[in-house]
């Protein structure tokens, strides 16, 4: 299953809460692989949770049998049982943290955003959910890449879809995984 899937999304966050601490150092991938041992008896190494959570480079696909130690390490049978359990919600919400909606943009409006650690981007709105990225700063997005989006969220995740960096196919990507964007202005 793909890392970037919102089934795995709020897995990550269930356990950040469970734990109630944020992955964000080797430390806390240290902390989790124990912890992970303590409740399930399973071993899962730090490097996994680290791929996992996008801390260090790694295949965009997760393992099953990763989602299934996390699962139950969460307190359910297995990785089946999760996902049923958080389609019972309406998991719906209003978005209450500030945001940007493409709909509200004009052609030609620029959207500025920044990640951790220092990572910086301006993109300039084409039409039709598609931006192209005008600024870029220790960033794997460079100038002159277009994908495509509808939402901006502060302190989310920025999730690109279609994007496209040179002669490359088009892929999913997403930006600030850990922390979300940190800073978002309409320029």
């Amino acid at each position: 299953m793909q890392k970037t899937s919102p089934e795995i999304s709020e897995l990550k966050k269930r356990i950040e809460k469970s734990l109630k601490r944020k992955m964000k150092t080797p430390t806390d991938f240290i902390f989790l692989s124990g912890a992970v041992f303590e409740r399930t008896r399973e071993t899962m190494s730090p490097t996994t949770l680290k791929r996992l959570w996008g801390y260090i480079e790694g295949a965009d696909q997760t393992r099953n049998s990763t989602l299934e130690i996390l699962s139950r390490f969460l307190g359910y049978d297995n990785w089946e049982d999760f996902v049923e359990d958080i389609g019972k919600g309406s998991g719906s919400d209003e978005v209450l943290s500030p945001h940007i909606a493409v709909a509200d943009l004009s052609v030609g409006d620029c959207v500025k955003v920044s990640w951790k650690p220092d990572r910086r981007c301006t993109f300039r709105y084409l039409g039709e959910q598609k931006f192209v990225v005008e600024s870029a700063e220790n960033s794997k997005l460079k100038v002159g890449n277009t994908f495509c989006c509808s939402l901006f969220i502060l302190g989310e995740p920025l999730y690109l879809t279609r994007l496209v960096q040179g002669d490359n196919p088009p892929l999913d990507f997403v930006v600030g995984n850990c922390d979300g964007l940190c800073e978002l202005e309409k320029a």
